[in-house]
């Protein structure tokens, strides 16, 4: 459940987006407030101080924006008792294959953030501690998902963390309300898919760990309808060798 100060927290985050126009500001408030993802990401700390972060699927740079928000929140003293400092990332990468998106991204952030046009299948991700994959894998077919999640992996650092957020495939309702939801957003932002690759979630925990990651399945439906689940999925932190 949202609280008043998360709340205001999301409405000064959203504002970040007056210059991309009505629809840019409420689809923001909209997204950082109906979403617990991002609300999670904040209270549990999953992104460390410093991280260089890579945003995979970023839209218009919420998550961005959302950071960059609560870190001056922070910075002034506004900040809730028990929650861990907000991070504030060594480098934040968004990847998006929207232009339009990408735009209203780069005129939110200014300098605070750097954002790519491009296919997630085929652009360069460079090295990262902390990758975010919020639902895109879903428009890919199953091989580019595992392409995609490899390259992230070669991407990442010892003891880095991915954030893969996905849809659990099963005959639920809950499941095919996140389908159809999921079609109407790609839709509006102009594409038009034949179908959504989905998984059930004990597939994609074997896949990551797979790829040698240990991964935590936390439920990420709270104050919804769909089946979201989030996938937090850590890298083995090596120690340096001994001279």
């Amino acid at each position: 459940m949202s609280t008043p100060f998360f709340r205001s927290l999301v409405a000064e985050a959203s504002r970040r987006y007056g210059a991309g126009g009505r629809f840019a500001r409420h689809f923001a408030a909209g997204k950082l407030g109906g979403d617990p993802v991002f609300r999670h990401i904040l209270e549990r700390g999953l992104i460390a101080d410093g991280a260089r972060v890579l945003d995979i699927g970023c839209g218009q740079g919420v998550l961005a924006a959302l950071l960059d928000t609560a870190r001056r929140r922070h910075g002034r003293g506004d900040w809730p008792p028990g929650w861990p400092r907000p991070p504030a990332p060594g480098d934040f990468h968004g990847i998006d294959l929207m232009g339009r998106d990408v735009e209203r991204a780069r005129q939110a952030l200014g300098d605070g953030a750097r954002f790519t046009c491009g296919d997630m299948r085929t652009t360069a991700f460079g090295a990262a501690d902390a990758v975010v994959i919020l639902d895109a894998l879903h428009y890919v077919d199953f091989a580019a998902q595992e392409d995609v999640l490899r390259r992230a992996r070669e991407a990442l650092r010892d003891g880095g963390v991915l954030l893969l957020r996905v849809g659990a495939q099963s005959g639920s309702l809950r499941f095919r309300c996140t389908v159809w939801v999921d079609r109407v957003v790609m839709r509006l932002r102009g594409h038009r898919l034949a179908r959504l690759w989905c998984r059930p979630v004990e597939e994609w925990g074997r896949l990551l760990e797979s790829l040698g990651f240990a991964v935590e399945r936390l439920p990420m439906s709270a104050g919804t309808p769909f089946a979201n689940v989030l996938l937090v999925a850590r890298l083995p932190a090596r120690r340096a060798a001994q001279s």
